[in-house]
C-alpha cells in the first residue's frame, strides 16, 4: 500500500506575521516568485492526497483569493486564533475520519517531499519530524523518557531549565491516524503561559494512552525553518536559488556566479549553455545547446534555440528566439514575438507581436511592433513601425530582402514590397512596389542671412 494512500493535508496558514511589518498576510509573501503558502500547497500536492484544507485567518479573503484557481484546496476560517491545536479543530469537519492526516505549516515553504515520504514510512501510528539544533532557542523540545521513546514536546515559555537543554526539537510537522488525532484534538487544554490549545500536546495524550509515537529527521535543516521576518525570507530565498544553481551546475549548465543567479519558475537548459551574473528566469523558460545569456538579463516565458547569444542587459518576454540569433545588448523583446534563425536584434531595439524572418537585421534604436518582417530584411536605425492609431492595432509587412533606410516611419497598415528599398527619413503610407527605391522627404531649403536667436540679457 503506498504511504500516501488514504492522506489528508491540513496547511496551517492564519498567523499574522506582525514582524514582517506589512498589510499582506505572512503566507502571501513570496518566495521565488510565488507566494509561501503556493509553494507549501505544490508539496502537499506532489503527495497525491485526499484533500488539502488550508486553515487561514490573519488576512481575511486575501489568503483564498490568492489561491482561488486551485480547485483541490479548502479553505477553513480560524477566528479568533486560539493556537495551532485550536486551527487544526477547525480543520476537522473537512475530513471524512479515514487514513491519515498530515500537518504543514504555510509558512514553512521549502520542505521536501522526500523528507515527507520519510515520515510517512517512519510509523503507522504518530510520526513527528525533529531535528538536533547546536543552538534549539525558540522551538519546542522533544522530551524522551530513559527508553528513548517519544513521551511529550515542551514549549519553551513552559520549560524547565533542564527541559531547556535539549537539542532535539519539534518542526511542527506530523502526521497520524485521522481518527486519533479528532480524539486527541477533543483533550486539548489551554493551560500554559500562551493561553492557547497546542497541537503538540496531542503527543503527551498519545503517550499516556500507550502509542508508540515515532520520528523522522529532514535531509537538510533549511527544509523546516519558518518564515517570520524579511531578513528570514531573504535568506530562504537564497537556500532556494543555491539549490536551483547547484542542480543547473551538476547538469552541465555553466554560471559565473551561483550566487547571482535567480529562477522564479521552471528553466531547462540543453548542454554547453553559459549564463553570465544577475540574470533571472521567470515562468517556463528553455535554453537550447551552446546558448549564452548575458548579464543583467531578464527572460520570462521564452525558448531560446540552439546558439543564440543573448547580450547584457535584455529583457526578453513570451517569445520565441531562433538559432543562432543575436540579439542586445539593451534589447527588448516582447511578447509574441518570434525570432527565425541568425536574426540580429541590437542595442535599444524593441520588438513586439512581430515575427521577423531568417537572416534580418534590425541592429539599432528602433521599433518593431505588429509586423511581419520576411528574410534577409535590413531594418535601420531610428526605424519605427506606427502600428497604433490611437483606437486599433495594424499591421506591417516587409517583404524578404527589403531595405528599410534610417529614420524610416512606416504607417500601418502598410506593405513593403519584396527587395524594395525605403530611403532613409522616409515616411511611408502606402505600399511599396517590389525592386523599387521608395522616398518620401521634404524638399532641402536653405535660407541665406538667417541667424540664431539670442538669449536676452536680464
Amino acid at each position: 500500500m503506498s504511504n500516501t494512500e488514504n492522506l489528508s493535508v491540513i496547511i496551517l496558514a492564519a498567523g499574522k506575521g506582525t514582524r514582517m511589518n506589512s498589510s499582506i498576510p505572512k503566507v502571501l509573501h513570496e518566495l521565488a516568485g510565488k507566494p509561501l503558502l503556493r509553494q507549501v500547497v505544490d508539496v502537499a500536492k506532489s503527495l497525491n492526497p485526499r484533500k488539502i484544507c488550508v486553515v487561514y485567518g490573519h488576512g481575511g479573503e486575501m489568503v483564498p483569493k490568492a489561491l482561488d484557481d486551485d480547485d483541490a484546496l479548502q479553505f477553513v476560517l480560524q477566528e479568533p486564533q486560539l493556537g495551532t491545536g485550536h486551527a487544526v479543530q477547525m480543520a476537522m469537519p473537512c475530513l471524512d475520519g479515514k487514513g491519515r492526516t498530515l500537518v504543514l505549516y504555510g509558512d514553512v515553504p521549502l520542505i521536501k517531499p522526500d523528507t515527507l515520504h520519510h515520515l510517512l514510512e517512519s510509523g503507522a501510528g504518530l510520526s513527528l519530524l525533529t531535528m538536533e539544533l547546536e543552538n534549539p532557542h525558540g522551538y519546542g523540545r522533544i522530551v524522551r523518557n530513559d527508553d528513548g521513546d517519544i513521551v511529550g514536546i515542551v514549549e519553551e515559555k513552559d520549560a524547565t531549565e533542564a527541559q531547556r537543554g535539549i537539542r532535539e526539537v519539534n518542526t511542527g510537522v506530523l502526521v497520524c491516524p485521522t481518527a486519533q488525532l479528532k480524539s486527541w484534538l477533543s483533550e486539548l487544554k489551554n493551560e500554559n503561559a500562551q493561553k492557547e490549545y497546542y497541537l503538540t500536546d496531542i503527543v503527551g495524550i498519545a503517550a499516556s494512552e500507550g502509542e508508540m509515537i515515532h520520528s523522522a529527521s529532514p535531509g537538510r535543516q533549511w527544509e523546516v525553518m519558518g518564515v517570520n521576518d524579511k531578513i528570514q525570507l531573504a535568506e530562504l530565498e537564497r537556500v532556494f536559488q543555491m539549490e536551483r544553481a547547484v542542480e543547473l551546475m551538476r547538469s552541465g549548465t555553466s554560471l559565473a556566479d551561483p550566487s547571482r543567479f535567480d529562477l522564479r519558475g521552471s528553466l531547462s537548459c540543453g548542454r554547453d549553455v553559459i549564463i553570465d551574473v544577475n540574470c533571472l528566469f521567470e515562468g517556463s523558460v528553455k535554453l537550447g545547446s551552446k546558448v549564452k545569456i548575458g548579464a543583467n538579463s531578464v527572460l520570462k516565458n521564452v525558448e531560446v534555440m540552439d546558439g543564440a547569444e543573448i547580450a547584457p542587459f535584455c529583457h526578453i518576454e513570451d517569445a520565441v528566439i531562433g538559432q543562432n540569433c543575436r540579439i542586445g545588448p539593451y534589447a527588448r523583446i516582447r511578447p509574441g514575438t518570434q525570432l527565425g534563425e541568425g536574426v540580429h536584434i541590437g542595442n535599444f531595439v524593441e520588438v513586439k507581436n512581430s515575427r521577423i524572418a531568417e537572416k534580418s537585421k534590425a541592429n539599432h534604436l528602433s521599433y518593431v511592433g505588429d509586423a511581419t518582417v520576411g528574410k534577409n530584411v535590413n531594418i535601420g536605425a531610428g526605424t519605427i513601425t506606427c502600428n497604433y492609431d490611437g483606437a486599433n492595432k495594424h499591421r506591417t509587412i516587409i517583404e524578404d530582402d527589403a531595405f528599410i533606410g534610417s529614420d524610416t516611419q512606416l504607417i500601418a497598415p502598410v506593405t513593403v514590397g519584396k527587395g524594395a528599398t525605403i530611403g532613409a527619413g522616409s515616411t511611408i503610407v502606402r505600399n511599396t512596389p517590389e525592386g523599387g527605391l521608395t522616398l518620401s522627404r521634404a524638399k532641402q531649403v536653405h535660407i541665406e542671412y538667417w541667424k540664431r536667436p539670442v538669449k536676452k540679457k536680464d
